[in-house]
């Protein structure tokens, strides 16, 4: 059996995220949805699976209570639940940034994932990943500036002692889905760098829209779930 997986985020201001999770779990819970959506003020993030017309019937849900759009959502797929529980969770915020504060609706430029190689190709172009060090050991674009950071938090102490808004004019980051690198290209706009883009949807949407052929990916990308990774041929 083939089991769809979405993988999904929206920053949208949320008045009572409670809500929203009884309302979830109210429609869900007796169905074979699995996975986990994160719930705060800020918006909403999420990787979920399920039968294809559960996971239809959940991002409908979603798109009539939060306006996401399906088109934001990244898609692979699965020939076994690659989660073992449902868990719909409020935090404080959808992607953890503990040591600043910052306004992820002020993000910046996104790059479609048919624009990203041209970008990347610039040599005036610092290329930043973003993830924590272990899931880039397995797979990342050339060239790619690696932090070594432990989590995302970190990502912080590491712009402000090692890169300069006047060396770097230009940056480009990524991230699995897209969520880290948002976040993170408005933390680095309020730190003084000029020209942040940030790959749309992440390297999920890219192995998913670049055909392989065409493809400057290298490696496979880690995921947290029973998959552990995904490459180009998980989005066919």
């Amino acid at each position: 059996m083939s089991y769809t997986v979405a993988a999904f985020y929206r920053f949208i201001t949320l008045p009572d995220p409670a809500t929203l999770r009884e309302e979830l779990l109210a429609e869900f819970a007796s169905t074979d949805l699995r996975g986990t959506t994160l719930i705060a003020t800020e918006g909403v993030n999420g990787t979920m699976a399920g039968l294809p017309e559960t996971i239809d019937r959940f991002l409908n849900f979603l798109d009539v209570k939060i306006g996401l759009d399906r088109a934001e959502v990244k898609f692979s797929k699965s020939e076994e639940l690659p989660f073992g529980r449902l868990l719909f969770k409020v935090k404080q915020e959808i992607i953890a940034f503990r040591k600043a504060k910052v306004d992820a609706t002020q993000a910046g430029n996104y790059v479609q994932p048919e624009d990203w190689n041209a970008l990347i190709a610039d040599p005036e172009v610092l290329l930043l990943d973003t993830r924590n060090h272990y899931e880039t050991e397995i797979g990342t674009f050339s060239g790619a500036v690696n932090p070594g950071i432990n989590t995302f938090s970190d990502f912080v102490t590491y712009v402000r002692e090692n890169l300069d808004p006047a060396a770097h004019p230009k940056v480009a980051m990524f991230c699995t889905g897209g969520i880290r690198c948002e976040k993170a290209s408005a933390f680095m706009l309020q730190e003084g760098f000029s020209e942040v883009h940030h790959l749309k949807g992440g390297i999920l949407k890219y192995l998913e829209d670049v055909p392989m052929q065409d493809s400057k990916w290298e490696g496979t990308c880690y995921v947290f779930d029973r998959r552990v990774a995904v490459g180009h041929a998980d989005f066919e």
